[in-house]
C-alpha cells in the first residue's frame, strides 16, 4: 500500500482526491437541499421531521453519512495541504497570480473559503444534528406513526427567527457560491475531462449550480424570518 499512500501525499494525488471528494460533496449538497426544502411545506413541519427521522434511522443512509463526514474532513485536509505546499514552493503563489490572469479571486482563495465553510458546517451540525442526536429537542408523534419523532422543524423555525443567525447563514451561502464557482469546473479539469465541445457546457452547468444551490439554501431562513 506504500504506492497508494505515496500517491495520496503527492501533489497530483491530492488534486485528484480533492476533485473526486468535491464532486461527491456537490451531489450531496443537491440532495441535502431537496430535503431542506421540506421545511417550506405548509404542514407544520411533518414532512421535514419525517425526512429527518428517515435520514437518521435508515441503516444505508446512516452508513453513507459516516462516509460523508470522512469526505468532508478529507477534502478539507487535502485542500489545506495543497495550499501549504503552494505557499512553501518558492515563488509559486506569486507566479500563479501573475501568470494566470484567468484565475479568479475564488480560485486564489479556495483554502480560506473551504475553511469558512467547514466552520459553518461545525456550527450548523452542533445546533441541529447534535441536539437531535442527544435528545435535546422535543418530540412529536404524527398520525399513523408508532414512534415519536424529534421536532427538528421546531428548532429550525426558532433559529431562523434570529436575525443574527439568518445573516450568518446567508453570508455562509455567499461563501459557498464562491467556493462552488471555482470548485465545480476545477474538479472536471483536474480529472482531465476537458473537451472544446463539452467544457463550455460544464462551465455553464457549474455556474448555474453555484448560483442556484446557495440561493435555494438561503431562501429557507429568509422565508422563515419574514413570514413563518
Amino acid at each position: 500500500m506504500s504506492w497508494f499512500t505515496n500517491y495520496l501525499s503527492s501533489s497530483i494525488g491530492r488534486k485528484v482526491t480533492m476533485a473526486l471528494t468535491g464532486l461527491f460533496l456537490i451531489v450531496f449538497l443537491l440532495v441535502h437541499l431537496i430535503g431542506n426544502l421540506q421545511l417550506l411545506k405548509g404542514d407544520g413541519g411533518e414532512a421535514f421531521n419525517t425526512y429527518g427521522y428517515f435520514m437518521t434511522h435508515n441503516p444505508l443512509i446512516k452508513s453513507v453519512s459516516y462516509g460523508l463526514y470522512f469526505f468532508i474532513l478529507f477534502h478539507t485536509v487535502q485542500g489545506l495541504l495543497l495550499w501549504r505546499a503552494n505557499r512553501q514552493a518558492k515563488g509559486t503563489s506569486y507566479a500563479v497570480r501573475n501568470n494566470n490572469p484567468a484565475l479568479t479571486w475564488a480560485g486564489q482563495s479556495m483554502a480560506l473559503l473551504g475553511t469558512l465553510i467547514l466552520f459553518f458546517i461545525v456550527l450548523h451540525m452542533g445546533d441541529f444534528w447534535w441536539k437531535m442526536k442527544t435528545g435535546v429537542l422535543g418530540s412529536l408523534t404524527y398520525e399513523g406513526q408508532k414512534e415519536s419523532i424529534a421536532d427538528l422543524y421546531g428548532r429550525c423555525a426558532a433559529a431562523f427567527k434570529d436575525p443574527i443567525y439568518v445573516g450568518f447563514y446567508v453570508l455562509s451561502m455567499v461563501v459557498l457560491y464562491f467556493h462552488l464557482s471555482h470548485g465545480f469546473q476545477s474538479a472536471f479539469q483536474t480529472l482531465g475531462w476537458n473537451h472544446k465541445k463539452y467544457t463550455p457546457i460544464i462551465k455553464a452547468v457549474g455556474t448555474a449550480y453555484a448560483i442556484l444551490v446557495p440561493i435555494g439554501f438561503a431562501i429557507i431562513p429568509i422565508v422563515f424570518y419574514f413570514s413563518k
